[in-house]
């Protein structure tokens, strides 16, 4: 007797025929959104090769081409194809450059404040108890205060503790500032369904036969509470990008070596009001248009992810 081929199809072909592909192929507003996602992740991954300048290399800078319109006004040049800001830098280039930065750190931001905020959630709706109340009266606290205002507090403390840091330490400053500020959504997330999952079949039977707690939580509880945290987490994406390009509008972001987004619409808004608009306004845009592709992906998701909205949809 032959042995039973085992199935071609692979975790791949299961996505493309299920229900998740099939929600994302029938949402036009989803597609358009992941189109635009992932022109701006393209371009920031590639901009040494895509943008038409190196926008932070001082020996290509010329100084008779600053505060050039875009190269439909009639004193625009056609290589500058969005137009100049105040140091001769190509707008186009930098916003390629600058998306980069925003996108590097929004990520990191969003992945540290998702480890910190599913372990501890975990923690507090598995274990209970004091741990449970400790952990959640940290979560209020935190909630008491705008994320906007907790990241300004732990990136000046860092500031001041390290006045003469290296870019790398500014950048990590920036990014735990961001994470401690976004945490809490996750933990409180995490805790409320791991309240329900440990109440359940599976898990009392991995009590009975012996299993570790620990082993319960990281084998069994976590996979079952990851599907909101996906949600959350895309959806938090655009708002860590916005949060980093506020604290750079406000001075306390990205170092001024690597500007941001944030970065490049401070120093368009000294020219806005002199007629040189180009100089904020595509910045501006470039940072609207991430954000609302990013939240446009995230509710898609969901939606995709939520079986009573599918069925009802």
């Amino acid at each position: 007797m032959s042995a039973v081929s085992p199935p071609t199809g692979g975790s791949v072909s299961r996505f493309f025929a299920g229900d998740v592909w099939h929600s994302f192929r029938t949402s036009p507003v989803a597609i358009v959104a992941a189109l635009i996602a992932l022109v701006c992740v393209f371009c920031a991954l590639f901009a040494n090769w895509v943008a038409p300048h190196n926008p932070f290399d001082l020996a290509t800078l010329e100084l008779s081409d600053a505060r050039l319109p875009p190269a439909w006004e009639p004193d625009g040049k056609a290589k500058y194809l969005l137009g100049t800001d105040d140091q001769g830098r190509d707008i186009l280039s930098a916003l390629m450059f600058g998306t980069r930065i925003s996108l590097a750190v929004g990520l990191a931001s969003v992945l540290l404040s998702v480890v910190i905020g599913v372990a501890l959630g975990l923690l507090s709706g598995f274990v209970g108890g004091r741990v449970d109340a400790f952990i959640m009266r940290i979560c209020d606290v935190m909630l008491s205060f705008p994320a906007i205002l907790i990241a300004l507090l732990i990136d000046g403390a860092g500031r001041a503790m390290f006045p003469n840091a290296h870019d790398t330490l500014a950048f990590a400053v920036l990014i735990v500032a961001i994470a401690l500020s976004f945490w809490v959504q996750y933990a409180r997330t995490v805790r409320g369904l791991t309240l329900v999952e440990r109440n359940k079949e599976y898990v009392q039977a991995a009590r009975v036969i012996g299993v570790h707690p620990w082993r319960i939580m990281l084998r069994h509880v976590l996979p079952n509470v990851m599907g909101p945290v996906m949600v959350l987490a895309t959806i938090q994406v655009a708002l860590a990008i916005i949060t980093e390009a506020t604290l750079s509008f406000l001075g306390v972001g990205v170092p001024p070596t690597s500007p941001s987004l944030g970065t490049l619409i401070r120093v368009g808004n000294d020219f806005l009001f002199s007629g040189e608009w180009w100089i904020t306004i595509f910045p501006g845009a470039m940072l609207v248009l991430i954000a609302l592709s990013v939240n446009l992906l995230g509710d898609w998701l969901r939606d995709a992810l939520n079986p009573r909205l599918r069925s009802t949809s």
